[in-house]
């Protein structure tokens, strides 16, 4: 009989020293087939969501995690039972491999998520702790980024693979109670249903919606005493601050009180800018592009930082230095259903007119489907956020951490203005900049915001700035 070993895969850590996920949803099912590198879950970070691959092939032993569990980097979140002989680490420092002998029948068939306990779970863990790896998900050195968007974290889900000698099911080992998800969780405090008197009759015993709503908190063979009749609707709504949410609210607190903001405002008329937008929808050379004022505005933001250098700057505290980018991530802030993201466009100062129509358009659709990657996140180094399309004149936008400016695009409106002394009906935008007064002075701020103005009122203005 062919040999056998479980092989246990921790959560890894996702991007930027992330220290938990949310499982959102597992696409295999104990007992099914994998192959390496099929995807086997979707997982939530604080800044993405992201497809998890199999670093093994070969069987779903154990699924330790429910769906809507947060999960802490280096826990166990599924085991697989792969053949000895393919069973190599392939050279990763992390993955420690015990060989067993081929499982009986009985034995694979007992193992469930809530049985199979893993090794830094079991009594020799406790008495021994295990030493940390130097490359162990979620220590040691990051992983430099290429600047190429990653959708699957392929190198970190094999640095995250052990192996645990399989064991068969055992009394003395006491079981993890099954989770439940958190509209569950939820519902049960809104009862004041304690989770752990209620049995679990959906998969693996996980607790149901319906299991919380029968349950009575007597036990079998007495009567419940009757209740008042529920409120038709909920008086108020919680929602647990997580995911995209928690690492944007965090991050906003930490620019707010760390970043001195300075704010300044310009008005401008860009009939101009939207005349020359409906020949360029028009042109041929365009066509198939989407096209729109953010596209210019994002062009004329870059080709106005050409002048104004500081404004594309970082400041690190830890040595004492400031950082001048010698190109531009230029970050999109983008409202989601996962709550606020900033993604960027890798050195989208080298891109033309045409390919930062595209890039824009490819942003913004993978943001709102949630797709967007934890590279495409960070890096970025000056941002723009649009809030005319929520038809806002103008604001005072706080900054994205570790950036020195942002700038905020008014909506386009018709308005009275003058032009050669007389009244006229114009397209007018107000512009916003919010720039880091360590970094960048009232006169550098003031002069990047009037070439931005002056490039949007008169879009002939690039011929002398470049």
């Amino acid at each position: 009989m062919t040999a056998t070993m479980i092989k246990e895969f921790r959560l890894p850590d996702l991007g930027e020293g992330l220290t938990e996920s949310e499982i959102l949803s597992w696409k295999v099912a104990v007992g099914d087939t994998v192959t390496l590198n099929q995807v086997i879950a979707e997982v939530e970070t604080a800044k993405a969501v992201v497809e998890l691959p199999s670093p093994f092939a070969g069987v779903v032993a154990a699924l330790h995690e429910q769906p809507g569990s947060v999960v802490e980097v280096g826990k166990p979140i599924v085991s697989f039972e792969v053949d000895d002989a393919g069973a190599s680490n392939g050279g990763n420092p992390t993955a420690v491999e015990t060989k067993a002998a081929a499982p009986q029948p009985e034995m694979a068939q007992s193992q469930t998520p809530q049985s199979q306990t893993s090794q830094a779970e079991s009594p020799e863990a406790d008495a021994t702790p295990a030493k940390r790896e130097p490359n162990l998900v979620g220590y040691g050195a990051v992983v430099e980024e290429t600047g190429r968007p990653v959708r699957r974290a392929r190198g970190l889900v094999q640095a995250a693979a052990t192996t645990v000698q399989a064991r068969p099911k055992s009394d003395d080992v006491p079981a993890e109670r099954p989770r439940s998800t958190p509209p569950v969780r939820k519902l049960a405090r809104d009862l004041g249903i304690d989770l752990q008197l209620v049995p679990g009759t959906g998969p693996g015993g996980l607790i149901t919606r319906e299991d919380v709503q029968n349950f009575t908190g007597e036990p079998e063979g007495t009567s419940a005493v009757p209740t008042a009749p529920a409120a038709t609707g909920e008086r108020e709504t919680r929602t647990p601050i997580k995911g995209v949410r928690k690492f944007t609210a965090a991050a906003m607190v930490q620019s707010a009180f760390t970043a001195p903001h300075v704010t300044e405002f310009l008005t401008i008329d860009v009939t101009a800018t939207m005349e020359l937008l409906t020949r360029l929808k028009a042109s041929k050379a365009f066509e198939g592009y989407k096209l729109t004022p953010l596209t210019v505005a994002a062009k004329a933001v870059l080709i106005a930082l050409r002048n104004n250098p500081t404004l594309n700057s970082r400041w690190d505290e830890a040595r004492q230095e400031i950082i001048q980018f010698n190109y531009v991530n230029l970050g999109i802030a983008a409202a989601t259903p996962r709550g606020l993201t900033v993604p960027n466009i890798k050195d989208a100062d080298r891109l033309s007119l045409r390919e930062l129509a595209t890039a824009l358009s490819e942003l913004t659709d993978t943001a709102r489907a949630g797709k967007t990657s934890p590279s495409d996140l960070s890096g970025g180094t000056i941002s723009i956020t649009n809030i005319g399309v929520f038809g806002i004149d103008a604001g005072t936008p706080i900054l994205n951490p570790g950036e020195a400016a942002i700038v905020a695009l008014g909506a386009v409106r018709k308005a009275p203005w003058v032009v050669d002394d007389e009244i006229a009906v114009r397209q007018v935008m107000s512009l916003s900049l919010s720039f880091d007064h360590r970094l960048v002075d009232g006169e550098q701020g003031s002069r990047f915001l009037a070439d931005l103005g002056a490039i949007l009122s008169d879009p002939a203005m690039v011929l002398t700035m470049v």
